[in-house]
């Protein structure tokens, strides 16, 4: 079970099945800030976007003309074990991110039922 961080579904427990189900009908971003590296040797959560820890910054700032992230839609953030995603939801929401959810590592996304498939970068 998952929490978000935010005003509209602060607190509110949410599955991997409930997460799966919100980025299909593209309720949800699904972020993964680990390294391409990482990402090439052991796949993506289904539905996830890779955007390592070290360029979210520059993608997710809403100010600059690079920005890649819609704002007001809810993100989910994963990594290999937790901590880069924690720091990745600490950036978000310092950017005005309303809803931010630290999933942890990919074995959490993996150990919930999530899909993991192959990257394609």
């Amino acid at each position: 079970m998952f929490s978000f961080q935010g005003a509209a579904k602060a607190g509110k427990q949410l599955t991997i099945s409930d997460l799966s189900a919100a980025i299909a009908a593209g309720e949800l971003l699904l972020i993964d800030v680990r390294e391409v590296a990482e990402a090439q040797s052991s796949g993506l959560a289904e539905g996830a976007r890779l955007i390592p820890l070290s360029l979210l910054p520059l993608k997710a700032d809403p100010g600059k003309p690079g920005c890649e992230l819609p704002q007001g839609v809810p993100v989910a953030i994963y990594c290999a074990a937790g901590a880069r995603a924690g720091r990745a939801a600490e950036i978000l929401a310092g950017f005005g991110y309303p809803e931010v959810a630290n999933l942890g590592g990919l074995s959490n996304w993996a150990g919930g039922g999530g899909r993991v498939v192959p990257f394609k970068g």
